[in-house]
């Protein structure tokens, strides 16, 4: 990102009213100064005050995309103070630079049956998004999880042969990459690759082609856009074996000349695991394994559960579900002073640690804008109310946010 030198631009803003009026006075310079926004020091969103460390994105949901006042969207979250979001994007436009869509550009949606493509959702979150000057990723093009029904299959439902995969993974990339193609900034091409044991997940693109369908995933989706970012994301990439099962899977790949932008990690996080900033210590141990293959990582789905953790429960594998218990879900009316210190202790201590690798770091993202709209509150148990975000029920942005940005002040 280009740096600004934004106290010379003040000197000269000052300089130039100086002289077309010699009458100015020193109050009213003081006043100017004051209230220009070209310094971070004086940034109020996590966007203006980190612009020149990284990029502060935010997963949008379809409804925030229509801004449908209406009681029909149904989104279903536990603990959401209203279904309608029609103020949520002018929130998103405010306080964020880049923006992913939850899940209408997932391929259940965007590609539901063979030879049928439905871009209607997609495009109008792109077109939003461009409007308004924010950078957009594509998520995601191939992953296990929400693939249409039939795409590894054949008419007689048995599992098609690699070739037949590797034809459709071309035709389903190149599409989609292509119907896009400067318009969207960046894609996840492949999503959740990999076990928290480091080895590659049995998903039915390996049961048919092996760990090929990796690197085909990158080749056809840089020969649809050669000037478009081309990333991996996946989860629990806290884990050392899990990060270095991914580094250790890509280093001979990026060596090779295979297009890999960058290596995010999701960062689906839960505050009762932070035991001695485990967590944290960690992250911090990634992002040096990544940064050692070099290319750069990001985080894409920043949240942290505030609940407690059925079982040692870690990742974020939407199949994986547990049942409601009370006891589980111990702040349905509010959060305790005490829990809410601990939450922003939290974020404070794991800036600290972006900051320090701000050199290797191009982008924290987080998934869901909003408490109310977050994905934790139903998962792995649904039915309970999390606390995962940085905005509030009503996306107003909660305190811990000034501390994040008086750390680069």
């Amino acid at each position: 990102m280009t740096r600004i030198h934004h106290r010379h631009r003040v000197h000269q803003f000052i300089n130039m009213v100086a002289s077309h009026s010699h009458c100015l006075k020193l109050a009213t310079l003081s006043f100017i100064i004051c209230h220009l926004s070209f310094s971070p020091a004086g940034a109020q969103t996590l966007k203006d005050a980190y612009r020149d460390y990284w990029y502060t994105g935010v997963s949008v949901n379809q409804w925030q995309v229509e801004a449908d006042p209406t009681g029909d969207n149904k989104h279903d979250v536990t603990g959401q103070v209203s279904n309608d979001q029609t103020t949520d994007w002018a929130i998103i436009e405010k306080n964020f630079n880049w923006v992913v869509a939850e899940n209408c550009m997932k391929c259940e949606v965007i590609h539901p049956q063979e030879g049928v493509y439905d871009f209607t959702l997609a495009d109008q979150f792109v077109n939003k998004a461009k409007a308004a000057g924010m950078k957009v990723l594509g998520h995601c093009l191939i992953w296990h999880s929400q693939c249409a029904p039939w795409f590894h299959f054949d008419k007689d439902g048995k599992p098609v042969s690699p070739e037949v995969l590797k034809k459709r993974m071309r035709e389903h990339i190149t599409t989609i990459v292509s119907h896009f193609k400067g318009r969207v900034d960046a894609w996840d091409v492949v999503n959740e690759a990999f076990e928290d044991d480091g080895t590659p997940r049995k998903s039915l693109f390996y049961q048919i082609l092996g760990t090929d369908y990796i690197p085909l995933a990158f080749q056809y989706a840089h020969e649809a856009d050669p000037n478009v970012q081309l990333y991996y994301n996946d989860f629990s990439m806290n884990k050392p074996t899990k990060v270095e099962g991914v580094a250790n899977f890509f280093r001979p790949l990026i060596r090779q000349g295979l297009p890999v932008t960058a290596i995010g990690m999701q960062g689906h996080m839960i505050l009762e695991d932070n035991v001695d900033n485990a967590v944290i210590k960690q992250y911090d141990h990634s992002i040096q394994t990544i940064a050692a293959l070099g290319v750069p990582t990001f985080f894409s789905e920043l949240d942290l559960s505030v609940l407690p953790n059925p079982y040692g429960f870690s990742g974020a594998n939407v199949s994986d579900r547990f049942a409601y218990r009370p006891e589980m879900d111990p702040f349905k009316n509010g959060l305790t002073k005490k829990k809410e210190e601990e939450i922003n202790q939290f974020w404070v201590d794991f800036y600290k640690m972006l900051i320090s690798h701000r050199d290797d770091i191009i982008r924290v993202n987080f998934w869901c804008l909003n408490d109310g709209n977050s994905w934790r509150n139903d998962f792995p148990i649904k039915g309970r109310t999390d606390y995962a975000t940085l905005f509030d029920r009503q996306s107003k942005p909660k305190a811990v946010i000034e501390k994040l940005i008086n750390l680069v002040k």
